[in-house]
């Protein structure tokens, strides 16, 4: 049965979503999420050079309005699979903060004991089944779990979250083909930054149009032509609605451009490389998602809304640091399966 935790999420004041709601995004959750993924990650950044955090981390600053769009136009039930920049996703979706926090200090109260890291991030109560270090392997994952729920008939959608660089794995192609056989209820969505590490994409694809990819396997395709989240809430949320009625309506692809402002993995930037401009992520920072969410709220909510996001992950910081690492004993802990 899909899970019916109603407990406060995220710990930053975010109550579990409302299953019967409709209509567009809330603009106080919005700003929330919003505000929430880029303080949590602008803290990684500052504290990234003491060491404490124990894993290399790849950050999704600019990057975080599609998720939100994305996890606000889903339900409870619905679940989400992530890639190794990841964090935007999994707070979005409901992640709990602490616990995300301390698997980045390699602690055992971390979401994953401390022994995945900033790439490996998991929370079943709230629809993260997983992150993953390696390019496009949890695409065929979310694809295994979404026809489970289309053989057990349940009302649940599922979202495989990627970047443009999975699109050229083999299991991309592979996965869109059985998904559309199958008609599974899976929405794939690809977040097209325009670089694989520091290539862009016309440097590696010959036809780079994605979504002309996706319908040559079978699969309906959109693309975005920016990452406002209202637009994409919009599309996603008639796309979500779609499978819940019918479970065997078939799988969608969405491709929403958007642009990483940190370098491709850690905290600096990377300009000094030659391979993109201050002025090309300029042009990104003068359409942020944060500010235009800002702007729709009075002064009055959005202080009372950043006090509490900055006391949370104040003190998701400050737990984390506080916390035991992991026994010794536990090493092989989770490793094997005993038979």
């Amino acid at each position: 049965m899909p899970p019916t935790s109603s407990r406060e999420s995220r710990g930053a004041g975010l109550p579990a979503r409302d299953p019967a709601r409709t209509g567009p995004p809330d603009p106080e959750t919005c700003y929330r999420l919003l505000l929430l993924i880029r303080t949590v990650e602008e803290e990684i950044a500052r504290v990234y050079p003491s060491d404490v955090i124990k894993s290399p981390v790849h950050l999704s600053i600019g990057q975080e309005a599609v998720a939100v769009a994305v996890c606000m136009a889903l339900r409870l039930e619905d679940v989400v699979f992530g890639t190794y920049r990841g964090h935007a996703a999994y707070l979005a979706k409901g992640g709990d903060l602490d616990r995300m926090i301390a698997e980045l200090y390699g602690k055992n109260t971390g979401c994953a004991g401390g022994k995945g890291g900033s790439m490996h991030l998991v929370d079943v109560e709230h629809g993260v089944m997983g992150t993953s270090a390696v390019v496009a392997t949890t695409i065929p994952e979310a694809l295994g779990m979404a026809m489970a729920f289309q053989y057990r008939r349940e009302p649940r959608v599922v979202v495989s979250f990627f970047g443009d660089g999975a699109t050229e794995e083999g299991v991309f192609f592979e996965t869109l083909n059985v998904a559309a056989l199958r008609k599974a209820p899976l929405i794939f969505l690809c977040e097209n930054n325009s670089y694989a590490i520091h290539t862009h994409l016309h440097q590696r694809q010959a036809q780079s149009d994605i979504c002309r990819k996706a319908e040559a396997m079978g699969v309906p395709a959109f693309r975005f032509e920016s990452d406002d989240v209202e637009t994409v809430y919009a599309r996603i949320a008639g796309a979500a609605a779609r499978l819940r009625a019918d479970p065997f309506a078939g799988p969608c692809f969405f491709e929403a451009p958007t642009c990483r402002w940190r370098e491709h993995v850690g905290p600096g930037e990377d300009f000094h490389l030659g391979y993109r401009t201050a002025d090309d992520v300029r042009r990104c920072q003068a359409n942020d998602a944060l500010k235009k969410a800002a702007g729709r709220l009075t002064e009055i909510r959005r202080a009372v809304i950043e006090r509490e996001v900055l006391g949370a992950v104040a003190r998701a910081f400050e737990r984390a640091a506080a916390a035991p690492f992991p026994e010794a004993g536990t090493l092989l802990d989770d490793v094997y399966k005993e038979v």
